[in-house]
């Protein structure tokens, strides 16, 4: 019988009875054309025991789109076609750093572009419109504050302030049942590959790294007063070990009863599923719940880059496939242990979406099941986000906001990204094409 996992990941990028794909399985195996007749009724094998038959259908754009407006759609297919050019996302970079360094007005066009469509606002307050859009979708918020890369002491505090705001807001609204964070946005990146590196520490630099230390706890502690998951995000290998530690630390002291500590794993990591079983393992031990978010990888040009330069190997996945299946091997690991883990999965990939979907059906667990939860990006994969709410799955935006200058880098990396991850942006573009055409003939 075909893998259900390999199943998935190709049926979704294939009409439900296409002779190719046929083809290209082999049209033998009688238990294939049963599956993809069960896929085209909507049903997979994996569900008839629970009695769940319906799964999400990332084709439906009415769903996906209906909190949007006609003009708002336009406004995203004219971005989309400009991020999916890798070309014209260099250029707007270069000009963009120019124009600031000469102080040139560009705030305006870039708040009608790019922050309009994937920030929610300036400040948390701001964001109320946002979160209560996302809410009436059934889509929850994470507020993440996309303040980074900075290097004064006075910005840390100020930002582990702002954080914890986050969490108190967070406790008060219900469509807010996270809060997340950066270490790089409390901490200096040199420090950090110091200390992760197990490099001798000046005075300063030891001084610098307990104040570190009581942000990160401060955090925590307020997460844990207020009953709210606090998720922080993964950083780059070399910084890694030290926001490990930190981590592990703070879920022994506070995950007693439930994840309020989280962690986040990239799964483009060579070594990231047996990290997560040492943890896991670590959290047994220890008598504390694991807590986590998989995503595949923010960082792995600067990766590779790096390792080629300094004559190691590369830390990252030799393809996409491996990162896919690793990917999809830690969801049902993760599925497996659900009595002892929280987690998160943070991607914009239908297949590994559907597999999730699937397994927390076969297993008979309530789709809000309170520590399972889909997750993407504001302003990206709305398709996954609000399909997968409308079938009573447990989906949150992460919502970033900040001043414009102050979420450049943030807003920079999601156009790289939507440029350079294969068929992202053109599966945006396809998306909203299909809703245009639709509320087209609808209105003839």
């Amino acid at each position: 019988m075909l893998d259900e996992t390999l199943f998935l990941r190709y049926f979704m990028d294939f009409p439900p009875a296409s002779s190719g794909l046929l083809v290209l399985f082999g049209k033998t195996d009688p238990g294939f054309v049963f599956l993809l007749f069960l896929r085209h009724i909507g049903i997979l094998s994996t569900h008839m025991q629970s009695g769940k038959t319906n799964l999400p259908d990332f084709e439906n754009s009415e769903v996906a789109f209906r909190n949007q407006s006609n003009g708002d759609l336009r406004r995203a297919y004219h971005l989309f076609r400009v991020v999916n050019s890798k070309e014209l996302v260099w250029l707007g970079k270069s000009l963009l750093h120019i124009s600031f360094a000469l102080h040139l007005p560009v705030k305006g066009f870039i708040r009608n572009t790019l922050y309009r469509h994937f920030v929610g606002g300036e400040s948390i307050d701001d964001c109320s419109k946002t979160i209560c859009r996302l809410a009436g979708g059934n889509v929850q918020s994470i507020l993440d504050y996309a303040l980074e890369g900075e290097d004064s002491e006075e910005v840390f505090d100020a930002t582990c302030e702002e954080v914890i705001r986050t969490i108190e807001f967070a406790s008060h609204n219900r469509n807010v049942p996270f809060s997340a964070f950066k270490i790089t946005g409390l901490a200096r990146f040199d420090l950090l590959e110091k200390v992760s590196a197990g490099d001798p520490l000046t005075v300063g630099d030891t001084a610098a790294f307990s104040r570190v230390k009581e942000r990160v706890e401060a955090i925590f502690r307020r997460g844990y007063e207020l009953d709210v998951p606090v998720l922080i995000d993964a950083e780059e290998t070399w910084i890694q070990p030290v926001l490990d530690e930190l981590v592990l630390r703070c879920m022994a002291k506070y995950n007693r009863q439930r994840a309020i500590v989280q962690n986040t794993y990239q799964m483009y990591r060579r070594d990231s599923i047996a990290r997560v079983w040492q943890h896991h393992r670590l959290a047994q031990e220890g008598g504390f719940r694991l807590g986590l978010k998989i995503v595949r990888g923010a960082y792995m040009e600067k990766e590779r880059a790096r390792a080629a330069e300094w004559g190691y190997p590369s830390p990252i996945q030799p393809d996409k496939a491996a990162t896919d299946r690793d990917f999809d091997e830690i969801i049902r690991y993760l599925m497996e242990h659900s009595e002892t883990i929280d987690f998160m999965v943070a991607t914009h990939n239908e297949a590994s979406t559907l597999l999730l979907a699937s397994l927390i059906d076969a297993a008979g667990l309530a789709r809000n099941h309170r520590g399972i939860f889909f997750s993407q990006l504001y302003g990206m994969s709305d398709h996954l986000t609000y399909n997968l709410a409308e079938m009573g799955y447990n989906v949150a935006k992460y919502v970033p906001y900040g001043e414009v200058r102050t979420v450049m880098p943030y807003l920079l990396r999601r156009a790289e990204e939507n440029s350079s991850v294969k068929g992202q942006s053109s599966r945006e573009l396809k998306m909203i094409r299909k809703e245009i055409r639709r509320r087209s003939k609808v209105m003839h």
